[in-house]
């Protein structure tokens, strides 16, 4: 199988999980190895994306409550492979016991150890819920923020939350992701606390145990809510409260406040997924109409490489006007525009989340969705959020639909 692809294996792989709710052994296996691969870091690298991009994600991203049971015995066969001192069944006997929601039933708690989603979007839309819910009920506690430093960084400006760096290299290799447990387990090893797990990739969401499952707590976020429509800061927010009594929390965000530069703040990065963008004449003619407002507009230049180019070359395309600032520094920073602007575009990204939860209006392009209930449950749903929806079935119209969210955001505004 040497010569076949590994983005063919894991397609092969993900088919007949969708399927059957099983895939080809020899596939999967030969996926695997390839994965964990010690020679060759171009054959890791190749399959671990492959597994991830393909295989898992896809299989989260359909948000089937049948397929969580998929992946959990999948990925528990996974870990087992690259990580030998656990055992695949005993994974998934554990799993099925924390997926269960139960009460927290009381006692002192020093510390509560959030833990990071990975993703910025994530953070902020279901991270942030439970770090809000945690003060609540938790008061006299430390309130932690478990996970990437630029992800810790959104809520900087909020005295409550210490973070505590964990790294997990999304482009990394399949042995080192599994291996952030690891760190991980160190870094909540404390008697008289409590972890909270959003369906976080740090524990390859809620698999790989970190601490006694006494004191752990586990948002199964694919499958809670069924096949309900609403969105995830809402059942977020539903299960925290089942679990732990409090009021329903919303999204939030604290980063450090930078000096305000724009009334209208702009983010044109999909985080490395192309399907989620356009095209180029598409993103000038729309910053060619926020221009029409007369109002002075930050654009984020991203984190660099292809992203940063797109930006720069539009920027010279539309010819360098004065209203036009562009922002090159931290995501935290670009959140705190958001957060003082009147007005935020973008993709289907971080960014809306951070304008939801900041309150600010927004129009967000929302395309690259792999299923209605993925559109359902990561959209904005404030009151002043604009979402264009973008499939094959009306790509020729998204143009026409933004420039009226556009024009419609502007005049509520006004």
């Amino acid at each position: 199988m040497a010569s076949i692809l590994a983005s063919e294996l894991a397609r092969e792989v993900l088919d007949a999980c969708l399927k059957d709710g099983t895939w080809p052994t020899r596939s999967l296996d030969d996926l695997i190895i390839r994965a964990l691969d010690e020679e060759d870091q171009l054959v890791s690298i190749n399959a671990t994306r492959a597994l991830f991009s393909i295989v898992i994600e896809q299989l989260g991203d359909l948000f089937e409550p049948s397929l969580c049971d998929v992946y959990s015995k999948l990925f528990a066969h996974v870990i087992s492979r690259g990580l030998p001192e656990f055992n695949a069944d005993e994974l998934l006997l554990r799993y099925r016991r924390v997926r269960q929601v139960r009460r927290f039933r009381g006692g002192e708690v020093r510390r509560v150890f959030v833990l990071s989603r990975v993703t910025l979007g994530a953070d902020v839309a279901v991270t942030s819920v439970a770090l809000a819910a945690a003060k609540e009920r938790f008061p006299d506690a430390e309130i932690c923020f478990v996970g990437p430093a630029k992800n810790a960084e959104m809520f900087a400006g909020d005295p409550r939350i210490f973070p505590i760096p964990v790294s997990y290299g999304r482009g990394a290799v399949l042995r080192e992701r599994l291996l952030a447990a690891a760190e991980l387990r160190v870094s909540v090893d404390e008697f008289s606390s409590v972890v909270i797990d959003p369906d976080s990739r740090l524990t390859q969401l809620g698999l790989i145990p970190v601490c006694d499952d006494a004191r752990y707590f586990f948002f199964e976020s694919r499958a809670f809510g069924g096949a309900m429509n609403a969105p995830l800061p809402e059942l977020t927010a539903e299960w925290l409260s089942e679990v732990f009594d409090v009021p329903k929390q919303t999204p939030y965000v604290a980063p450090v406040v930078q000096t305000r530069v724009g009334d209208i703040a702009v983010s044109l990065g999909v985080g490395e997924n192309a399907s989620k963008r356009i095209d180029d004449d598409f993103e000038f003619t729309v910053l060619r109409k926020l221009l029409t407002c007369g109002r002075p507009i930050v654009i984020d230049r991203g984190a660099g490489g292809e992203e940063a180019d797109r930006v720069d070359a539009l920027v010279a395309k539309l010819g360098q006007p004065t209203l036009l600032h562009v922002h090159d520094g931290s995501y935290a920073s670009f959140a705190s525009h958001i957060a003082q602007s009147n007005l935020y575009f973008g993709y289907d990204s971080a960014g809306q989340h951070v304008a939801a939860a900041a309150g600010v209006p927004l129009v967000s392009v929302f395309t690259g969705h792999v299923s209605e209930r993925m559109f359902a449950r990561w959209r904005p749903s404030t009151k002043t959020s604009h979402v264009v929806a973008v499939d094959e079935s009306n790509r020729s119209t998204a143009l026409e639909r933004t420039l009226k969210a556009i024009s419609a955001a502007v005049a509520e505004r006004r």
